[in-house]
């Protein structure tokens, strides 16, 4: 028989459900995902560190985990909450449950709760920190939950541990999730490498899948830590530069923003989600944090050049402020929901960026072109 299980939320509401994944607590900003697949890419997005995730489809864990769909090494989020999760999944290339893949890793899920009011609330009032604790965990404090007065007087307890916490705004979570060291994607491809597009990715907070789509189209792909410098990077003869998404807030960020700053002009450098928040940031915009972000793979996303609208996968609660950018540097992409900035180009540089996940994983596979664009750039350059 299950625990019960809580989520308190930092303005003192607090939903009751059942403890799966680790028996642990956990805390950390709570935000929701309108996917309706795709939990393990979620799961592993380092986006998502230090996040307690709610996904607003209510059936998870139908087909299990598998080894094809990791989009980093480990599970990246701090907490999973789900309407119901599937202990049978059915699927061939399943290799465990969702709990047992949780549980392995150290993360505590909660199951049962009203997903849809929890959601309610964030979009309302905003995204807020919580905490999960269940009947099992000692922290924040072994209390039995044997009536109304003991389950109140655990999540005031749960509620004070959470006023004692880090924000999520204040905290570098770059790098706990970037790599120690520069990597090679040596997968093989159909499509041979050329040496002569050597394409370096900032990683600060990569999914493999952009690994995977550069290999692809015939580059040699290599993975830098957020922590390298311009002039590391350079030193490797890049013949372009991919700044990677990644979790945080960018204004944080400044020692990412500096190196980016000097390496405009250099090479051709796209930048995809914070990536594209650093790069403005270092060309002089200004960034702001959303009340709810934007976070599942159904949101329209209206290309400028061309009129045509695309549906794409998001995960990002921060934005580029529209009215700062500075001269020569232009919007190419609008969100059609909310009319925040999606897309960047300089007039006269060599620089592109979107907000969105040109990658997926989870989501539509529609803007994939863009790495294309980014390629053309690369190749033009190099003429």
């Amino acid at each position: 028989m299950s625990n019960d299980a809580y989520l308190v939320l930092e303005d003192g509401s607090v939903y009751r459900g059942e403890a799966f994944g680790a028996e642990t607590s956990g805390y950390g900003e709570v935000v929701f995902n309108t996917g309706m697949t795709g939990y393990q890419e979620v799961l592993t997005d380092p986006s998502y560190a230090g996040q307690i995730v709610i996904l607003t489809y209510p059936l998870v864990g139908n087909y299990g985990i598998n080894a094809m769909d990791f989009e980093s090494r480990r599970i990246q989020v701090a907490g999973f909450v789900v309407r119901e999760h599937s202990e049978h999944p059915s699927h061939g290339l399943s290799t465990s449950t969702l709990h047992e893949f949780l549980a392995s890793q150290g993360i505590p899920g909660i199951t049962g709760v009203d997903t849809r009011a929890i959601t309610r609330r964030l979009r309302s009032q905003g995204v807020m920190m919580g905490y999960i604790y269940s009947d099992s965990t000692d922290t924040p404090a072994p209390l039995p939950v044997t009536s109304s007065k003991s389950t109140e007087a655990a999540s005031e307890q749960a509620l004070a541990r959470l006023r004692g916490v880090p924000k999520y705004g204040d905290v570098d979570f770059v790098k706990s999730v970037t790599t120690g060291e520069p990597y090679g994607w040596d997968v093989p491809s159909d499509v041979p490498a050329s040496k002569h597009d050597r394409i370096l990715v900032a990683d600060f907070g990569l999914k493999y899948n952009i690994l995977r789509l550069l290999r692809g189209r015939g580059c040699e792909v290599m993975a830098v830590p957020a922590t390298a410098s311009a002039g590391d990077m350079m030193s490797l003869n890049p013949a372009g530069i991919v700044l990677s998404p990644g979790p945080g807030d960018p204004a944080l960020l400044e020692y990412m923003v500096s190196t980016v700053h000097n390496l405009i002009g250099r090479v051709p450098i796209m930048g995809i989600c914070l990536g594209h928040q650093i790069l403005a940031r270092s060309l002089g915009s200004d960034t702001f944090k959303l009340k709810f972000g934007h976070r599942g793979a159904n949101h329209p996303v209206q290309d400028l050049s061309t009129g045509r609208v695309y549906i794409t996968a998001q995960n990002h609660g921060y934005a580029v402020d529209g009215d700062s950018l500075p001269s020569g540097l232009e919007a190419t992409h609008v969100n059609l929901n909310d009319g925040t900035v999606e897309g960047l180009r300089h007039r006269d540089l060599p620089v592109l960026t979107i907000q969105y996940h040109s990658e997926a994983s989870p989501g539509p596979r529609d803007s994939e072109y863009l790495f294309d664009r980014f390629l053309e750039m690369v190749r033009d350059n190099r003429a």
